[in-house]
């Protein structure tokens, strides 16, 4: 299953081809720091994922769609270039992905991020404040139950 549309110049898509490398690339081109392998990793487990790609091919706009397979989707890692950013490319990224989440009969998008990038979620994509808990595992230490 894979949509294309335009926004501008670019070429947006949902479950398009987009490898590893390219993920990598993106991700320093914003200061990230990526984990070559991490995309091979967990395409599988992935709803979908939508990509956003200049004329040329480049990629420039990616997020990826984790599920519960029930009614619940979990949007990670909303990536645009920054030469492209606050054109609305990370708002249609995340719009195509919740309307495929929908599609495949989820009731619920969730998303976690720095609070910098509120703006954007609440007011731009429509997301709104909830309570949610984190536990930070790194930290965690269990005692030996074997």
């Amino acid at each position: 299953m894979r949509e294309e549309r335009s926004l501008g110049d670019l070429r947006l898509a949902w479950r398009a081809e987009v490898t590893d490398d390219e993920l990598v690339t993106l991700t320093r081109s914003h200061g990230g720091t990526p984990q070559a392998g991490w995309w091979d990793r967990i395409r599988p487990y992935s709803l979908g994922w939508v990509t956003a790609r200049a004329i040329d091919g480049t990629l420039i706009g990616f997020v990826n769609v984790a599920w519960d397979g029930s009614d619940h989707a979990f949007l990670i890692d909303t990536k645009v270039r920054p030469d492209h950013q606050r054109q609305g490319i990370g708002v249609e990224l995340v719009r195509i992905a919740a309307r495929h989440a929908k599609e495949a009969g989820c009731e619920w998008m969730e998303v976690d991020f720095d609070e910098d990038l509120a703006p954007f979620y609440y007011d731009a994509c429509g997301f709104i404040p909830t309570p949610a808990g984190l536990l930070r595992l790194s930290d965690m230490h269990f005692a030996d139950l074997s």
